[in-house]
């Protein structure tokens, strides 16, 4: 891994958390071919992270974890996505909704508590399933299918969701459901049984291993506490920052691996390696200023988060400008290392012709470029 993606490092304590997770990268890096090729969950690589004390970092230290930062977080998602998307992209949901949830207050203190400590203790993860086929995204603010119908003690939560990343490996999430009674949308936490069935629906073309199959909720039950009915503090949204920070993490790799190819291919064409080229040396330029033009901005902003907790309501158009620049500069920074392979970058024997296709995926996370594009025209129009 060259220094490059060293440069936004402040301290020795980030220095040595970012070693540990070169060394998770690396291993993740020699199983992304298979677990791509099949499509599989990578349980193994969820083993690694619950045993390297990975899926603890952003709980608050009071309940044993090492309540990092946001800017932290962007560091380490950035790092693992280096050796595996798929993985990065999935635990992501899972630092950033406990990341969410710290600086939010949003569940009850007990409940959030009982899932903190399962989490340091058991290495349990959590994601929240809120998409539809029949409503879209969330972020679009379609009112959920999935229904929610008072019971005895509790809920009967009916219902499909769809992208429920990391399906496969957890025992408990929340769901947004549709209560009729009250004529509003509710968050359930429900634990896994009988009563959620996971079906297997994922088959992408990338980010093939983030098992993010249909849940299938057949009167599955949360009882009254299991409701989540407060709103919190408004982060404005700092958590999703795990999502560009692992589109950052594969369009580095992809960087590094056409200067290591350019640097020793040596054609008979040329008297030395297709380094030397001129047009070479300006694919590689373009692809050093996508990238320190995409990292200023993401990094910057979750600075900025981190150090003013008070404007954080008010940044949404910042930190949507974070994901926008570095999904759209790592599809060009990914295009332009294939560029410079040339034909040879869509073998299956080189990663670059998966990089190409985990990125793709970055455009249809949250936000999405044209919700982003409209919050930066109406602060502009709200500031003349």
């Amino acid at each position: 891994m060259t220094r490059f993606i060293d440069y936004y490092i402040r301290s020795e304590a980030e220095c040595e958390r970012l070693k540990q997770v070169d060394v998770l990268a690396e291993r993740f890096a020699k199983r992304a071919p298979i677990h791509d090729t099949e499509g599989s969950f990578p349980f193994e690589n969820f083993n690694d992270l619950r045993q390297a004390g990975y899926l603890k970092l952003t709980v608050p230290r009071q309940y044993g974890g090492d309540e990092i930062t946001l800017y932290e977080m962007v560091q380490v998602q950035e790092r693992l996505a280096y050796g595996d998307g798929s993985t990065a992209l999935a635990v992501g949901w899972h630092l950033g909704q406990m990341l969410h949830l710290r600086t939010t207050g949003k569940w009850p203190e007990a409940l959030y508590a009982d899932l903190c400590r399962d989490v340091v203790a058991q290495g349990a993860m959590m994601n929240v399933f809120a998409s539809e086929a029949g409503t879209g995204s969330p972020s679009r603010g379609g009112k959920p299918e999935t229904t929610a119908v008072r019971t005895e003690g509790g809920w009967h939560i009916s219902g499909r969701k769809t992208f429920s990343t990391l399906s496969p490996i957890l025992d408990r999430f929340v769901v947004t459901a549709y209560v009729p009674e009250e004529d509003t949308v509710g968050e359930f936490l429900i634990d896994r049984s009988d009563r959620t069935i996971i079906d297997e629906t994922w088959n992408t073309l990338g980010m093939r291993s983030t098992g993010s199959h249909d849940v299938v909720l057949n009167g599955a039950f949360a009882s009254d506490n299991a409701r989540i009915t407060g709103k919190g503090t408004d982060d404005g949204g700092g958590w999703l920052l795990h999502i560009p920070a692992c589109y950052m993490g594969i369009a580095l790799a992809a960087r590094d691996f056409a200067l290591e190819y350019a640097k020793s291919y040596k054609p008979n064409s040329v008297k030395a390696s297709i380094a030397t080229l001129p047009t070479v040396q300006q694919s590689i330029g373009k692809m050093e200023g996508e990238l320190r033009i995409a990292r200023t901005v993401m990094y910057e902003a979750a600075d900025r988060w981190d150090r003013n907790p008070s404007v954080r309501s008010s940044m949404r158009a910042q930190l949507g400008l974070a994901k926008y620049t570095v999904t759209n500069h790592a599809l060009s920074v990914v295009d332009l290392a294939m560029r410079i392979v040339g034909g040879s970058s869509l073998s299956k024997n080189f990663p670059l012709e998966r990089y190409y296709r985990d990125i793709r995926a970055g455009l249809h996370n949250p936000p999405m470029d044209n919700t982003v594009l409209n919050q930066l025209a109406a602060e502009a129009l709200n500031e003349n």
